[in-house]
């Protein structure tokens, strides 16, 4: 199968690629023809890609799809995801599109069209719904009766190895836009797709206050049943963090509670030489099963998972949330 990766503006295009080249069954080709604009410093280009062992290196987006890839991984900035994702369907691939799937809904809609009226499927990168913990939660539910309530964090810092996600208008915005819509994906599959009744966000800049984005927020949501939900999505992790952050859920029911690290699976230690903590993750992740599930969908013609209308639901989620705190007032 041949597989395109579409900038790698995005680092986590690097997993994706070290994933797929070692995989038989894929033929792997990268183009990132806007390295060029990126602040000095950013890696990119021909240089990153064949730094991963990348043997096909396409100069602009064009090239890479007339060699015709069976499907696209699209990794730019949030900003240029339709753009990208409207050249791939045109050209007859199948889109996996990195989280948010665009910076407004309207974008989305329009994503979403492309792809049914050229008959190839999208699908949106949130590989935590495809992790052993998130899974091992799922199963736990029927234990916990009627869900009440579910509290999750989605915490980083702050973005400083690619400048873009600090960028309004390359980003669509800041810890709202980046973080709260993990958690937004694995709550449509909770409560399967089910749409919130209310969402209420607040949000600052109190943790980088010469940010061009808010670095903070809080967003509530109410569900069909009175199920409860709250999301912190801020940027609140330390600078000098062994990891970039981290991903809990915690699930309140009638009949028990649950709770769900997605990183916790890691050993911890103190490094004499760096005076400086450790962590050793040994946790394998949802990124292949994610790519997997991505592959297995484009070689059995059917739709995969999460698709479109999943990645829908959950930018509505950011976009309510963006209004909610403009306006002091649920949306």
């Amino acid at each position: 199968m041949k597989i395109g990766v579409m900038s790698l503006a995005h680092l986590h295009a690097l997993g994706y690629i070290r994933i797929l080249s070692a995989r038989p069954d894929v033929e792997l080709a990268v183009a990132d023809p806007d390295a060029g604009d990126r602040p000095p410093g950013e890696s990119g280009g021909r240089a990153l890609a064949e730094g991963l062992g990348v043997d096909r290196y396409a100069g602009t987006y064009r090239e890479l799809l007339d060699w015709a890839p069976d499907g696209v991984i699209v990794c730019s900035e949030n900003s240029r995801h339709r753009e990208l994702t409207e050249l791939a369907v045109a050209a007859g691939a199948h889109v996996l599109c990195e989280k948010p799937m665009a910076t407004t809904v309207a974008d989305g809609e329009a994503m979403v069209a492309a792809c049914a009226a050229a008959g190839v499927h999208l699908m949106i990168a949130y590989p935590v719904r495809f992790s052993r913990q998130f899974r091992a939660l799922q199963a736990r539910l029927p234990a916990l009766g009627r869900v009440i309530s579910v509290t999750g964090t989605n915490n980083g810092t702050l973005p400083t190895a690619r400048a873009w996600f600090a960028d309004p208008v390359l980003a669509g915005g800041g810890a709202v836009m980046d973080h709260t819509v993990h958690l937004a994906d694995l709550l449509d599959v909770l409560l399967d797709g089910a749409e919130a009744e209310s969402v209420h966000a607040v949000s600052n800049r109190m943790i980088n206050a010469t940010a061009a984005v808010e670095t903070g927020g809080m967003v509530s949501l109410r569900y069909p049943g009175g199920v409860i939900a709250t999301i912190d999505c801020s940027w609140s992790v330390p600078e000098h963090y062994p990891t970039w952050g981290g991903l809990t859920l915690r699930l309140t029911g009638e009949d028990g509670i649950a709770d769900m690290d997605a990183f916790a699976q890691a050993v911890h230690g103190f490094s004499e030489s760096r005076r400086a903590p450790l962590r050793l993750d040994f946790g394998a992740g949802g990124d292949g099963a994610m790519l997997e599930e991505f592959l297995s969908a484009i070689r059995d013609g059917r739709r995969p998972q999460p698709d479109g209308e999943s990645g829908l639901r959950s930018l509505r989620i950011v976009e309510r949330a963006y209004e909610s705190a403009r306006t002091g007032e649920p949306a």
